[in-house]
């Protein structure tokens, strides 16, 4: 098998958003924090890509891995002793790739109220144990917010591809004028 195949599971053929759905809570503690006492912005990455990654492999039903995080919006800090609570699903699948969306909430522990701190689009991509991609199932969006969530997805996969088929066309650009070029990042 050439290594662009993808191999056929023994996967359903569609899965409901519903049945992907994924929850992780924690407990912020003082190895989480910035001096400040706000949970570092690469700890809470750490935990969106576990929660989306819970989504994934529900949905999948094998190995999956992070291709991509998309966009992450830090929206407000998260405090030292704040309870922090992650939802993941799977907004749409594609052949062997999964588009996630996870939001995270912060809860005072002491009041209860509860902020919506983050919020997340990662792609994961199912593989067997060789590293091989693996078609998922299709995703079958029940509600109004899977309907509109499934339909950006797609916005969402085109933009990525356009600006993957830019990066491509402008390191060919930079390797033209010379290979130095094309290690340097360039800075805007």
């Amino acid at each position: 098998m050439s290594s662009t195949e993808i191999k056929f599971g023994t996967n359903p053929a569609t899965r409901t958003v519903a049945s992907t759905q994924s929850e992780m809570t924690e407990i912020v503690l003082p190895n989480d924090t910035n001096v400040l006492g706000n949970l570092l912005g690469g700890r809470l990455m750490h935990f969106i890509d576990m929660t989306g990654a819970m989504a994934a492999y529900r949905h999948s039903r094998t190995y999956i891995v992070t291709a991509s995080m998309d966009h992450i919006d830090f929206i407000r800090p998260v405090h030292l002793g704040a309870l922090i609570t992650l939802k993941s699903s799977v907004n749409r699948a594609f052949t062997s790739s999964m588009e996630v969306g996870v939001k995270a909430w912060a809860e005072d522990p002491q009041t209860g109220e509860q902020l919506h701190v983050a919020s997340a689009y990662l792609v994961f991509v199912a593989i067997d144990k060789e590293g091989h991609p693996q078609k998922v199932p299709q995703l079958l969006p029940e509600t109004p917010n899977e309907l509109r969530r499934y339909a950006d997805a797609l916005l969402r996969r085109e933009h990525r591809e356009a600006e993957a088929a830019r990066r491509k066309q402008e390191r060919g650009t930079h390797t033209a004028g010379g290979a130095a070029e094309a290690s340097e990042p360039q800075l805007n």
